[in-house]
């Protein structure tokens, strides 16, 4: 086992099942200690070989950790979960008085854009668009639009969009890794943003997660930066 300030190697061909989770804390300076109470309770107990990492994100508005944790499959998280996972955040809750963690969603990576010519990729900021589908042939027909999008408008500082499907075919997540915050802030106020939103508008059955506006100025988009990286298992 491994813990790297390195960004997860999103595109593993072992990852089998993404498991997706957002905790909300009640004080920014809560934000570490939920993040550091994850990966101390994983090194602390056994962990199976399916389970091949674990990347913790804090949000800039101080609120949130996003969790991003990779497994070979969902019958072996599933097995953890049975036997393990009760004992594992029971020490998180009673560590962090007043978090709350909504649950875990299910994705599976589907395709990725990531430019060519970025032989060193350094990520210094994760934003993760998120959108409701009908469906599992709306899911894809909505990936290959962005990333067909994302391939003509070849835009400055983005080094990988990361397009999952949950799989009870109602989300796509956007796994968006950018240099930094000047990039993207570059991106939203752009032509290319508009183009984008207007490519997804016109794909039926789609409907963009939308929520209060955040410490990053837009409704629905939070910014987070990397924690920590828990690798268990080395990619193949």
């Amino acid at each position: 086992m491994t813990i790297t300030s390195v960004h997860p190697d999103v595109r593993r061909p072992d990852a089998g099942t993404v498991l997706v989770s957002l905790w909300t804390v009640p004080a920014p300076d809560l934000q570490r200690r939920a993040a550091d109470a994850v990966l101390d309770a994983w090194e602390g107990q056994p962990r199976p070989g399916a389970m091949l990492s674990l990347s913790t994100f804090l949000s800039d508005d101080g609120g949130h950790v996003l969790n991003y944790a990779q497994w070979t499959d969902d019958d072996a998280h599933r097995e953890w979960v049975r036997h393990r996972r009760p004992a594992a955040v029971s020490r998180i809750d009673e560590s962090i008085p007043g978090i709350r963690r909504p649950g875990v969603a299910r994705y599976a990576r589907y395709r990725s854009y990531v430019p060519d010519g970025t032989p060193d990729r350094h990520p210094g900021l994760l934003v993760t668009p998120t959108f409701t589908t009908t469906g599992p042939a709306v899911q894809r027909a909505l990936a290959d639009t962005m990333l067909d999008a994302l391939e003509r408008e070849r835009l400055p500082g983005l080094l990988g969009a990361h397009l999952h499907l949950a799989k009870d075919g109602s989300r796509v997540l956007n796994f968006a890794e950018w240099a930094d915050t000047a990039a993207w802030r570059e991106f939203a106020g752009s032509g290319a943003a508009a183009r984008l939103r207007a490519a997804v508008s016109a794909v039926e059955g789609v409907t963009a997660d939308t929520a209060a506006p955040t410490a990053s100025g837009q409704a629905g988009v939070t910014h987070y930066r990397l924690h920590a990286s828990l690798v268990n298992v080395p990619a193949p």
